[in-house]
This record gives structure tokens, sequence and C-alpha cells, in this order.
């Protein structure tokens, strides 16, 4: 098992971006969370095997139908041991 933080910048609030997340992390088998910004991007920690964030990443560069991503900065966390996924409120 692995973990990343992903910090998602486009049009990504206000397009369904955490609900595609939540149903694209849960498709994967992977947990953790994910939070709108205040600066407008997006805020994800998965966990899970590295094939599955891998293609977790993958899947966030499309994003849902309305959503425009320009850039996904990743960067290695511990496992936490979340035991689900869920949305957490905006920071």
């Amino acid at each position: 098992m692995s973990a990343v933080r992903a910090r998602i910048k486009g049009r990504v609030q206000g397009v369904g971006y955490r609900a595609f997340v939540v149903d694209q992390a849960t498709a994967r088998r992977l947990t953790g969370w994910v939070r709108n910004l205040r600066d407008g991007a997006v805020e994800m920690v998965l966990s899970g095997s590295a094939a599955g964030i891998e293609d977790m990443i993958a899947a966030c560069r499309e994003g849902p139908r309305f959503a425009s991503v320009t850039g996904i900065e990743t960067s290695p966390v511990p496992d936490e041991g979340w035991p689900d996924f869920t949305v957490r409120p905006t920071a």
C-alpha cells in the first residue's frame, strides 16, 4: 500500500469534481479523502495499490465533463489507514 497527496488545478470546483473523485476512487478500491481549497483547487489523498493510484491520477487529468484540469501536483504521504473514501470540508 502507498499513499499520495494530489492538488488539482484548473476549473475543478462547481463541476462535480469531488463526486467524480469519490466514484473513481471507490471503483479502484482506494481510500482517503477529497476537498475543495479556498484558492479554487481540489486536494485529495489516495491510499491503495500503486497501480490503482497511478490509474486514478490519470483519470483525474480528464475529470468530469465540465472540468478543465490544468495541472496536478503529487507528493507521497504516510498511509494513515483511512477506512473508506470521503469528502472533507473546504480548507
